[in-house]
């Protein structure tokens, strides 16, 4: 397949892509929001002890920020290891998104989302549990804590607020 693809990245995909791309611009999503709301068996924890990872959710007043990479040329091999990255309950969507470029553009772009029918999906969970499982979880990936940590540095980085990882960082930091 020959052709140019965009790719929406929110979570690990911000800090590390594992993938070439041609261009890399700041973006955002609208009626979605970023929530550590997916369980992770084989990154970010292991079955039995799962991890947690972000996933989008629909909401209506919600935008997500992020960043999109645009991919051209022959893209199979790239669409395959996402695939194989993303295979724990994600599955692939085409959304419309924002590039924050001047004057701004609206492109359809692949995003991996793991919503409500997926069975590592865990919906809203208290804040003191998810700091415990964020705390404690180990996975072929690494610890469940530096992805936190790294999501928070990239989206620092990116001039990006997000409230919901942001009161996980600062809640897991107050717990050690």
């Amino acid at each position: 397949m020959t052709k140019e693809i965009w790719i929406f990245a929110y979570g690990s995909l911000i800090w590390r892509p594992g993938f070439d791309y041609s261009d890399r611009v700041k973006a955002r999503l609208p009626g979605w929001s970023r929530r550590f709301w997916q369980a992770s068996t084989d990154h970010r924890g292991v079955p039995g002890a799962p991890g947690r990872v972000v996933t989008l959710v629909d909401d209506d007043d919600g935008i997500c920020e992020g960043v999109a990479y645009c991919l051209d040329g022959d893209i199979d091999q790239t669409l395959a290891y996402l695939d194989h990255r993303e295979q724990g309950g994600y599955e692939r969507r085409y959304i419309d998104i924002e590039l924050l470029t001047e004057p701004a553009t609206r492109v359809n772009a692949l995003v991996y989302v793991g919503d409500e029918t997926n069975p590592q999906f865990t919906g809203a969970t208290q804040m003191e549990a998810l700091v415990d499982t964020i705390r404690q979880a180990h996975g072929p990936s690494g610890s469940n804590r530096d992805y936190l940590l790294n999501l928070a540095e990239a989206l620092e980085r990116e001039g990006i607020e997000d409230s919901h990882a942001a009161a996980i960082a600062e809640q897991l930091s107050l717990s050690v």
